[in-house]
């Protein structure tokens, strides 16, 4: 990371931030200008450099504002059928990637939060970040001969969120393709999870919480976790060896140490959704250290979506064909899930209804096998196949009304992070409702010294 040039400054300002944006707006102006006048020399030219240009462009203004416009990168790079192949390749890198602050920052940090620098508190304190990525940074320290891991959140991240989310939504709309009607819901959960992200104390009571709820699950790794050395913009934990996916995968592992941690993370998610109705809603590569045994270790526990009971049982209900063979009581699923809405006509109920069962059938296929092997790349093409189609119909294109919760943003997100993660290890994974059923066994028959599972009130702080 020491290679990466270093930021002295971020912009924090709303004024300042929102001028960086108009500029990116004009640099992809410029860049449209150019591809059409290439394109009338040439008609053959593709958007693909178009799509380059803009990504880049777009990615390097996001990368030094930090906070908020980064995160929503972050999250579209991993809708990958969402997203054009350039944006999902540039965006990808703000998952641990990003140009880390230089030290005099950090040191900033410390002494407004802590009252102390990192050498007062720590015998040993690296000042070039090891990972950065979106809203913080990470650093090695050494106390007691332990070595640890101290993340620390940029400055005016926090403050930002609101108005940075105003003016990244045309960008993000832009290259979506979407209508505005169709992100509105969407971004104020994003705004709530993004308030959520920032508040580092909520964080660290949420890692230290569901740690020790998990931590009997086969073949993950928790660190621990110091309150003494963390703040409201800074929290330190144990140091986790270990990989990120692509670097793991470099190193050829054997199919049964890409099983186990396929394994590892499929019961790891499945636990807390079916058996906790909360979960680490953030499943982007750069959160997962993999070990040369297939442990996995599991290090930000920011982004958590906690699952009204009444979204659960409907969404779930997907997952079990014997349940939608009725064609009322599949309707009132769908109803119940924003799929159809009070205004569809009949032959747009039958519409929409074929068209999202055919995604529906594609999605949940996992929940229908013992054991289900994600290194089928047929598997992903046909719902990346499917998923293009679906876009590309007027009747979807056009729509002025919204198909779906705002819970199910996060929860589809978590799974397709999920599959995604799965898909590139080639993990074959048991993946029945048998196997999820029994999980339950993991979950503990007293609650956790520290206080409840994650306390609604604790969720809905920002």
């Amino acid at each position: 990371m020491s290679s990466v040039k270093e930021q002295n400054s971020i912009p924090t300002g709303k004024v300042e931030r929102a001028a960086r944006f108009a500029l990116t707006g004009a640099k992809l102006g410029v860049n449209y200008v150019k591809h059409y006048t290439r394109k009338l020399l040439d008609p053959e030219v593709s958007k693909e450099e178009l799509h380059e240009a803009n990504a880049e462009d777009i990615y390097d203004v996001l990368s030094n504002l930090k906070g908020s416009a980064l995160k929503v990168a972050q999250m579209l790079s991993l809708d990958r059928g969402f997203l054009p192949p350039a944006y999902a390749r540039r965006f990808a890198l703000s998952q641990y990637n990003a140009p880390p602050l230089s030290g005099p920052l950090v040191v900033n940090t410390f002494l407004k939060t802590l009252g102390k620098t990192p050498s007062q508190l720590f015998d040993r304190f690296n000042p070039h970040a090891a990972h950065a990525a979106s809203i913080g940074q990470v650093h090695e320290a050494w106390k007691n001969g332990k070595k640890l891991a101290v993340k620390i959140q940029y400055p005016g991240v926090a403050h930002s969120v609101k108005s940075d989310l105003r003016i990244v939504k045309p960008i993000a709309i832009r290259i979506v393709g979407l209508q505005e009607a169709d992100m509105d819901q969407y971004f104020e959960e994003v705004e709530t999870k993004l308030l959520e992200e920032t508040n580092y104390r909520l964080e660290l009571q949420r890692s230290q919480e569901l740690s020790a709820v998990c931590n009997h699950l086969p073949n993950l790794i928790f660190p621990r976790y110091y309150p003494e050395y963390s703040s409201d913009r800074i929290i330190t934990m144990d140091w986790l060896d270990g990989l990120h996916l692509q670097d793991f995968l470099a190193t050829q592992p054997s199919q049964d140490v890409r099983n186990r941690a396929g394994q590892a993370l499929w019961d790891f998610y499945q636990f807390q959704v079916h058996h906790l109705r909360k979960v680490h809603a953030d499943p982007h590569p750069g959160n997962f250290l993999f070990q040369a045994d297939g442990q996995v270790g599991i290090i930000d526990f920011g982004c958590v979506k906690e699952i009204p009971q009444d979204f659960y049982e409907n969404y779930f209900a997907l997952t079990r064909p014997e349940l939608l063979r009725d064609e009322a009581h599949r309707r009132q699923i769908f109803r119940a899930l924003g799929i159809l809405h009070p205004s569809d006509t009949e032959k747009e109920i039958r519409f929409f209804t074929e068209l999202f069962q055919k995604l529906i059938d594609l999605t949940t296929l996992p929940f229908q096998r013992e054991i289900f092997d994600f290194g089928d790349a047929g598997f992903f093409e046909e719902i990346y196949t499917y998923t293009d189609y679906v876009y590309s119909l007027p009747e979807v294109r056009h729509s002025k009304i919204v198909r779906g919760t705002r819970h199910s943003l996060y929860v589809n997100r978590t799974y397709f992070g999920l599959y995604s993660i799965l898909g590139d290890l080639k993990a074959q994974v048991k993946t029945s409702w048998q196997h999820i059923e029994q999980l339950k066994q993991y979950v503990p028959a007293r609650v956790p010294s520290g206080g409840q599972l994650l306390p609604s009130e604790c969720v809905s702080e920002g």
